[in-house]
């Protein structure tokens, strides 16, 4: 059983649905309405059931992870699963400690205490990037990679640059991704980005880009028609195809990074991954503190006069020292499904790399 909560959750699991699936093993997909997650599962072919729908505020957030919960036990009862796995892993945790399936959980997000809290201490194994930051204990399994190699990695990804042509821009484009969060996930209460959207735009216009704005709430009136439409099956190749991508969201500074543009992350909320982005690499640029919006800003407009051959030499040593992830998703669900030796309550994990 495999649960799906957000939309880089479909990102993460669908490479290793389909090999689980080419493998002859049984794979139930189930899902909490939540922005466009479900779109993506239905774009991408993936059977699931929506369990439960999506929380609209914090306050709700318990009501709606309590109905969650319950619907996925009632399956899990039903379905009898060997492994059950998710990113953060709340419900698959609990679920699997009631049902005697082994859980296996993915995270990479040291801050998010609310979710480590409610899941680590009813995991089977936790999985995560090596450069993550907190030692959980004897459950915890490492692995030299990112979320975003699960579904990234040039052998499951290959981008498209006619997506230029498709947000109506020319081949030859020098183009800035923008991407702003909404600030509502439980780990985001009390924190910001950038200052003011309208000075990012003229920036970086000022600097011969065209801008790309992708938000989770509204913007201002006059910034709604730098807005772009695609399906959200193509960010991913818009973000191979710009110069620079500026975010407050982490994950998608880090999949701008991992394909090989450099990304401005404005966000006060560091994490493991980001600083190994950034300290190892040099694909992704962390600012945070009251400077955060000029600082970030001066760096978009400086890498883009950097040549190109500085990123791709940057991401080709990336791929040589870090792991097509879903290689490891697949390995750790197949270990752990194996039947369990006597005397044991739950299956060894690969802890090789």
């Amino acid at each position: 059983m495999i649960t799906i909560q957000h939309p880089g959750h479909v990102h993460f699991f669908r490479h290793p649905i389909a090999e689980l699936n080419a493998r002859g093993h049984d794979v139930h997909v189930f899902a909490r309405e939540s922005g466009v997650a479900v779109r993506l599962l239905e774009a991408y072919d993936i059977d699931h059931e929506v369990v439960a729908g999506d929380a609209d505020s914090l306050a709700s957030l318990a009501a709606v992870q309590a109905t969650y919960e319950f619907r996925l036990l009632r399956r899990a009862q039903r379905l009898d699963p060997d492994v059950i796995t998710a990113i953060g892993g709340v419900a698959a945790a609990h679920v699997a400690s009631l049902t005697g399936a082994t859980s296996l959980v993915f995270y990479d997000t040291e801050h998010a205490t609310l979710i480590t809290t409610l899941g680590y201490p009813f995991a089977d194994v936790i999985a995560t990037p090596a450069c993550y930051r907190d030692e959980i204990g004897s459950k915890q399994v490492t692995y030299p990679g990112y979320h975003e190699l699960a579904y990234l990695h040039p052998e499951r990804f290959t981008p498209d640059p006619t997506v230029l042509e498709e947000v109506g821009l020319a081949p030859d484009a020098r183009v800035a991704v923008v991407r702003l969060s909404s600030w509502d996930a439980s780990h985001d209460v009390g924190h910001g980005g950038f200052d003011d959207p309208q000075e990012i735009v003229d920036r970086l216009e000022d600097a011969g880009l065209q801008v790309l704005l992708t938000a989770e709430g509204e913007l201002p009136p006059p910034l709604e028609s730098y807005r772009f439409e695609t399906s959200p099956t193509r960010l991913h190749d818009l973000l191979a195809a710009a110069d620079v991508v500026l975010s407050e969201g982490a994950t998608t500074a880090a999949e701008a990074a991992v394909l090989g543009t450099p990304a401005v992350y404005v966000n006060p909320l560091s994490l493991g991954y980001t600083t190994e982005l950034e300290a190892e690499y040099g694909l992704l640029f962390e600012y945070d503190g009251d400077a955060r919006h000029a600082r970030g800003l001066e760096k978009a407009v400086s890498v883009v006069e950097e040549p190109a051959e500085t990123w791709t030499r940057r991401r080709e040593r990336l791929l040589a020292e870090r792991i097509d992830v879903t290689d490891y998703v697949v390995r750790q669900l197949e270990t752990l499904a194996q039947p369990r030796p006597a005397g044991r309550s739950t299956p060894t994990a690969d802890r090789g790399h």
